[in-house]
This record gives structure tokens, sequence and C-alpha cells, in this order.
């Protein structure tokens, strides 16, 4: 288990913080080594990540990340506007700038926060999505800067293409390949033309991202019966990309909602450090959410969401923070029975990680599941047609459809979650907590965890390769296994690990993909003790794979 930092859930120490004019300098300043991997383009499950100050995040990856998009859409023949948005660290806004002037001397109309304001990523799948409905020509795509929860000298940059959610790795590795080839090549090649002329030149455009969005939540959340109820709302944007839309939403619908504060500042100084005494803006973790579970006894329900909104995290009065899969599974029971115009084929999308509950309460309510590896890309097709009435992950990233059982966002939606737990707390008289408590009783107490492992590459690339028959287990916690996956039984697509499964309990392995360990997430329906056997005993295996791989290398 991770050790608890002595400062997680305090306020952090203002030595500590980050220094953001040294954090912007970096970026200008230091250039990346393409010949180093670590200073490469490299997207993962949510595009390019990493900080100026290690040279993993520059302006050059930038400028040329945005000329290989810029290629992508030419050759796609994607030839309508591009929307884009940042959220508040403090590298997305030059990031921002680095764009622009590329997308400009590049000719491609782009659409910038008509206030200057930040947008969270799920407003930016909205309007694609929205621009491009009985569309089949001039389709809209668009970018997020945003490294999502991550600490304040982070930065990011995703691409979505025009289903409106994160962009397939059949996109990604060929705008991480062109990017890489024009840091190679110095650059050259990348067009670019100064922030000012970008600014004025004619395909740059303002735009309002927040009363597009604002105005159509009704279609997606019953905001009447939250407003009837006049149940009392806690609402903290954790000064992320949300923090402007809040107000619009209470003043539209007249809910009875107070945002605990908006204070946005780079160092997000006003976050208490997470487990490991960092700073990170993630509302699914008890010590980075700190100030607003303080809070719960003063609100029937609250919420936050992390910097670019595209998670969530309940606080549910007395039970506190929920874990985020015992929100899911509780989301998931009140939606299908509460959404009466969904189509009685749409399924339950989950991850292969997460809780098994959500198994349970699919069967119990007739609904198929539907499995698939982590990454919210996995739900995209399903959100989109509407054969997913729910897509969610058990890191606290979920989407659902509108009241009309059509698509809402193809990526992941924090507001709308918070939302629904409002309305769920309105119309049910009890909250989220409660509606959990009240489901183990029907189906049972789950014990989840998830832990880390060393690994060293060549292992985690063993680990990542695997055949089911390899690791060699036919019991689990004293149970009979019933299944030994490494592809995901939802879409057969590669878990890029293994997951191994009996009656009451299972564990899942996969490596790492930025730091030399691999993660075990294990469940047990009987008990903490069981769960541990089952932690002990994958361990064990895997342990025992790495050794027998490398005695066969070696013979």
């Amino acid at each position: 288990m991770p050790t608890i930092s002595p400062f997680a859930g305090k306020p952090v120490d203002p030595d500590r913080l980050v220094n953001i004019d040294v954090l912007l300098d970096a970026y200008y300043t230091h250039k990346p080594d393409p010949a180093l991997a670590t200073q490469c383009v490299a997207f993962g499950t949510s595009g390019h990540r990493g900080s100026s100050l290690t040279t993993s995040f520059n302006e050059n990856h930038i400028l040329s990340i945005s000329q290989a998009i810029a290629d992508y859409r030419k050759g796609a023949g994607i030839t309508g506007p591009l929307f884009i948005g940042i959220d508040t660290h403090a590298l997305s806004r030059p990031a921002l700038n680095s764009a622009l002037e590329v997308f400009a001397a590049n000719g491609v109309e782009v659409r910038i926060d008509a206030q200057d304001g930040y947008t969270p990523t799920p407003v930016i799948s909205h309007a694609i999505l929205t621009y491009n409905s009985n569309r089949t020509s001039d389709l809209a795509d668009g970018v997020v800067i945003t490294p999502s929860h991550n600490p304040p000298e982070d930065g990011g940059y995703k691409y979505n293409p025009p289903h409106g959610g994160p962009a397939d790795t059949d996109i990604t590795k060929v705008v991480e390949s062109a990017a890489n080839t024009y840091m190679f090549r110095n650059m050259e090649g990348v067009k670019r033309i100064s922030l000012e002329e970008a600014l004025k030149a004619p395909t740059t455009k303002r735009y309002d991202y927040i009363t597009p969005y604002v105005n159509d939540l009704a279609a997606v959340v019953d905001m009447d019966v939250i407003r009837e109820s006049g149940i009392s709302i806690g609402i903290d944007p954790l000064g992320g990309a949300a923090v402007d839309y809040w107000q619009p939403i209470i003043d539209k619908y007249g809910i009875n909602a107070t945002i605990v504060s908006k204070e946005v500042d780079p160092t997000f100084r006003f976050m208490t450090a997470d487990w490991d005494g960092k700073i990170r803006m993630d509302c699914s973790s008890p010590y980075a959410m700190a100030r607003l579970v303080k809070m719960k006894d003063k609100f029937d329900i609250a919420f936050a969401n992390d910097t670019d909104a595209d998670r969530h995290g309940i606080v549910s009065g007395q039970y506190g923070l929920m874990n985020p899969n015992h929100y899911l599974a509780v989301a998931i029971e009140y939606l299908f029975n509460n959404r009466e115009h969904w189509s009685v084929g749409a399924s339950v999308g989950k991850t292969v990680v997460s809780s098994s509950m959500i198994d349970r309460v699919a069967e119990e309510i007739g609904r198929k599941l539907v499995e698939v590896p982590v990454g919210f890309k996995w739900f995209v097709e399903g959100l989109y047609n509407g054969t997913l009435g729910f897509g969610g992950e058990e890191s606290a990233g979920a989407s659902f459809l509108r009241r009309a059982g059509t698509v809402w966002s193809t990526d992941k939606d924090g507001i709308i979650l918070g939302l629904l737990a409002a309305e769920m707390t309105a119309r049910t008289k009890r909250t989220p907590g409660a509606a959990y408590e009240d489901m183990t009783r029907r189906l049972g107490t789950p014990y989840y965890a998830r832990i880390d492992a060393p690994a060293d590459p060549e292992q985690k690339a063993i680990l990542k390769n695997l055949s089911p028959e390899q690791i060699g287990m036919s019991e689990l916690a004293g149970e009979p296994i019933i299944d030994t996956l490494t592809n995901a039984p939802g879409n057969g697509a590669a878990i890029g690990g293994l997951k191994v499964s009996a009656r009451n309990g299972w564990f899942a392995a996969r490596p790492s993909g930025t730091e030399n360990v691999y993660k075990i997430y294990a469940e047990s329906f009987k008990s903490e003790a069981h769960l541990k056997v089952i932690q002990t005993e994958a361990q064990d295996a895997i342990s025992a794979l790495f050794a027998k791989m490398v005695k066969q290398k070696a013979g």
C-alpha cells in the first residue's frame, strides 16, 4: 500500500508551491531533444502531457503537435471549425497562444472563448457534437489544452476528432509521429505567424461556449426537479475550467446552490495536498477534497470537478466523499430506472478495472454490460449512436445520454455527473450515499483497492503482451478461476495486461505508461482480508511469471 505523506489533506506550505515565472520561462527557453524518449511527443490515454521544467511540455512540442493536427485535418478532409479551450494550469495559456500561431498560419478556422476564459473538456465535446449535428460535410473537431487533475507544473494537449470524444490511437499515432518528425527536423515545415497576426486573422473567431452548454443542460439532467425540491447544493470548481459556468447554471435554473470558492490561482495554493504531499486537483481523492468534505453537513449534496471538469467528486452528507465506483453503481441504477425514453437496448459501459458491483447492478436492472479496456475512448462510439446509455471508469470519469436517449457528450462530463447527484437526491429524497448503502444490502459489499508494484521496462512489456495461458493460475483466494482475460469481453480489444476472475473476487494487472511500476486492481465481495489475499496472490503470480520469462530468455 502507498505510504501516506504527513502533508496529505493539509494546506501546502508557500515554499513548496511552483514558481510560475520559472515555469513559463522554461516553456519558451527549454528546447526538447527528440533523441530523448522523455522529451518526445507521446500521446497516452489522455493526450500529450508533461512539464516545461522537465522539457516534456514546451513551445516546440505544441507548435509541432498543432502542425501535425493541421496536417491530419487536411488529409482527413476536416474543414469545419476547430473548437479549442484551455483549463487554469499556468502552461495552458502559452500553449494556446502557440497553437493559435500555427493554426492561423495553416488557415484553420478556430473558435476561442469569447471572453478569453476557460473551457471544460465536456463543453468542447458538446460544441463539436452540436455543430456537427445533421451535417455530413465541413465537420468540426476540437482541442483541449489541459493535463486534467495533474500538478500545477504540468501541461496537457488533447485532440477530439469530429465524433467529439478522445482521439483513438489510429489518429494519435499519426499525430505523434508527425510531431516528432517536425522536431527531428528542427521545426522545418511548421507554419507559424505571430500571435498578434493570429488573433487578427479572419479564421480566428470568438465563440460563446457558456450559453449553449448551460441552456442545453435540461436536456440531459432534470433541472426542474432539482429547483422545485429546494435541496441545498455545494459546488467546488477546485479552481478549474468550470469556475465561470456554475453561476450561469444557478441563475438559469434557479437552483439552491452555493459555489464554495471561485478562486483561480495557477499555483493552486488553495488546495490541500494529495496522498503523496503533491498538489493535484483530484476530486476523487479525500485528501485533495478535504475542503469540501469539511462542509458536508452544510449541504444536502455537494460535488466538485477536476481542473478540466471531466471528472466528478460527490460528497454525500454523512457518507462523506463517495468512492467513484460506488457512485457509478448508483448513478447507473438511477438512470436506467428513470430515463423512460432511453432505448430498451441501451447498455451499461464500464472499464475492466471498475467495480464488479456494476456487473451486479446491470444484471439486476436487466441491461447488457459492455466491459472495455481502460480509456474513455472505448465508450465514444456507443455514446455517439445511443447503444450505450452510460459509460464510466473507476477514475471518476463518466457521461450518459440525453433524457431523450441521444448523445450528449462523447467525452467525460463531470458537470452533469454532479448535477445528476442533485437530481437523484431531489427525486428520491435520499442521497447517493444512502442509495449505495441500500444497494450493498441487496447485492453485497465490495472491497476494492489499487496498489502499485515495481516493474522494469522489460517486465512491463511482458505484462502488456501476455496470453491468458501464461499466468498459470487455477485458483484465486481459494476459489476456482472463472476467467483469465487479456482482451476485454465487451469489444475484444487488448487490455494491455490481464484480468483474473473468481466468483467472489478478481484482480487486473496493467503496466504504467509513465512509471516503472505495474498497477494491480483488485476486488473482493467477502472481506478486506480476502482482498489482501487476492492482492498477495496476484503479486506472487506476476513475480513468478517475470522470473520464469527471464529464465527462459537466459536459457
